[in-house]
């Protein structure tokens, strides 16, 4: 067989379409390349001399390390992602028929918002929870809430994801008891608790205690999901509030993987093997609407996930290795401007999610950025989901969009970025001290504010609010309904009743054995699932805590 190199007709190629053929090409264009929404730099032309040959073939299979292509062989083929659809409002009563009705849609799993008094760790009557119950997510101050949430459905055979951050043991404790109250044992139950505290200093800003004693939380439940609720992910590491909060796609990497090790160093440090315990962590990632660099952000989040799990602990398990990850789409990026717009915007990010690889996907309502989503709307945004895994044929293929020489530059040229950044953190400390020093919150805030300042210039478009814009806004039309709901003295009501009929004494006893448990530092998910079968409430509970551990202040 003859060289190939010393093939004339493959030397004439290489002359007209190689390396220096793009150069040329890219220069004829013009001297500014177009930047992603990220700020990466875009070329006119990508070229097969823009990804790295060696590492497309060595990398050219899906389910083998490190991903890049997909967790598994088959990807959809075998199995679809997880349609879930947050919901949660008002009371527990109507979160349920919610729920319901979005089970009987299609939807196959269930995803909680709690509001934000439960996100804090407070009761309904609580002075600071005044005007805030049951607006942005449902109300649950105690296992009786947890039961009515749930009503008539399986513990056993449903999967319950709940976004809940600094009060996750405490929510993941109802869940479990009102689950064995039902007939369900903890080895049934599926789902995830959030549980990522550090993205909550970061971004969020719904924390409670401070960093050392939230970590010490967040592992008690990994530990608790390790040894007793098998089939339940203990954690899901968010980039999705960062990005909501403005940071870059290469910033959404970094620091939420940068947090994925400190959550398994903490862990190493009980006694936890992140061999066993990456079999049983997730990640959530934002979808925005830049769809070649969306693809290629969820390809590198495998990539480098895989290497770092080998690299810093270790591990050789492939499953372990493995970044398995939901997605929601990008509420930051809906408008109230011309809102039916938004029904494009949410398409494009869920075919970005599907082309990336979730395992999970929400898809927002159209109508959010007026108020919690309608009926409608949340049916059309379940109906997203369905339409791109029965119509599109996308799911046809794993990684369809493998080998695109846009995908596979922007692949590699995010995962460079990414580990510069995590390389900056382990130079600051680490995440826990990166967080708590701010340049989480320095880089987070620069990005968002280089943003705005483009859409408020008009050097970045956006349909119907800087162009494209028209008389009448979509959020003065009659026929989209923002929905509202005021619950508080519900809730009150209530609450008030279970502890009339609760054992006062029982809720006392138990509600010391979290402080005692606290206080010595070992695991509080025992006392804490005592008190919640005594019907201690969330702020009972977090009020234990609060006298051990105080409130977090930040230092500046």
């Amino acid at each position: 067989m003859s060289d190939p190199a010393g093939d004339p007709l493959r030397s004439w190629k290489e002359a007209q379409h190689g390396p220096a053929a793009a150069k040329k090409y890219r220069d004829d264009i013009g001297p500014v390349p177009p930047r992603s929404i990220s700020e990466l730099p875009l070329e006119p032309l990508y070229a097969p001399g823009d990804a790295d040959a060696a590492r497309l073939e060595a990398e050219a299979f899906p389910g083998a390390p490190p991903f890049t292509r997909g967790l598994h062989p088959g990807m959809y083929r075998q199995r679809l992602w997880t349609f879930r659809q947050y919901a949660g409002f008002g009371s527990a009563a109507e979160t349920n028929a919610r729920f319901r009705k979005l089970l009987a849609a299609g939807q196959t799993g269930l995803s909680v918002a709690f509001d934000l008094p439960t996100q804090l760790g407070l009761d309904p009557d609580h002075p600071r929870a005044a005007g805030e119950v049951g607006r942005v997510g449902v109300s649950v101050a105690s296992v009786e809430d947890m039961l009515r949430l749930f009503e008539g459905l399986d513990f056993g055979t449903i999967s319950t994801s709940m976004t809940i951050n600094a009060p996750a043991a405490v929510l993941l404790a109802f869940y479990q008891v009102a689950a064995e109250e039902r007939g369900a044992g903890p080895e049934r139950l599926r789902g995830t608790v959030q549980n990522d505290i550090l993205k909550e200093y970061a971004a969020r800003n719904n924390y409670v205690f401070p960093p050392e004693p939230s970590m010490a939380l967040t592992v008690d439940v990994l530990e608790h999901c390790a040894t007793t609720l098998t089939h339940f992910y203990p954690i899901s590491i968010s980039g999705y509030h960062l990005r909501e909060a403005g940071c870059t796609a290469p910033q959404e990497l970094a620091f939420t993987l940068a947090n994925g090790v400190a959550y398994l160093e903490a862990a190493r440090a009980r006694g936890l093997s992140p061999e066993r315990l990456g079999e049983q962590i997730s990640f959530f990632f934002a979808a925005t609407s830049e769809l070649l660099e969306e693809v290629a952000k969820f390809r590198a989040a495998r990539r480098l996930w895989a290497g770092l799990m080998q690299e810093r602990f270790g591990v050789t398990s492939a499953k372990a290795r493995q970044l398995r990850f939901h997605v929601q789409t990008a509420g930051s990026l809906l408008t109230s401007q011309q809102v039916e717009n938004n029904l494009v915007r949410v398409s494009v990010q869920a075919l970005a999610a599907v082309l990336g690889g979730c395992q999970s996907l929400h898809t927002n309502a159209f109508d959010e950025a007026l108020g919690l989503p309608g009926e409608l709307s949340a049916r059309l945004a379940l109906a997203t989901q369905q339409i791109l895994a029965y119509e599109t044929g996308i799911v046809n293929a794993a990684d369809p969009l493998g080998g695109s020489y846009a995908v596979e530059a922007l692949t590699e040229k995010l995962e460079t970025e990414a580990r510069a950044l995590i390389g900056e953190i382990d130079a600051a400390g680490g995440a826990v001290d990166a967080v708590e020093d701010g340049f989480y919150q320095r880089r987070v805030a620069e990005a968002a504010y280089r943003y705005q300042k483009d859409v408020e210039s008009g050097a970045r478009r956006v349909v119907g609010v800087n162009c494209f814009t028209s008389e009448v806004a979509s959020d003065e039309d009659a026929s989209i309904q923002a929905l509202r709901s005021e619950q508080e003295q519900e809730a009150k009501a209530r609450l008030a009743e279970v502890r009339k009929r609760r054992d006062a004494g029982a809720v006392s006893k138990a509600l010391a054995e979290v402080q005692a448990a606290a206080r010595a530092n070992v695991n509080r998910m025992p006392a804490i699932l005592n008190a919640a079968r005594a019907r201690a409430t969330v702020g009972e509970v977090c009020g234990a805590l609060r006298a051990v551990y105080g409130e977090y202040q930040p230092r500046n």
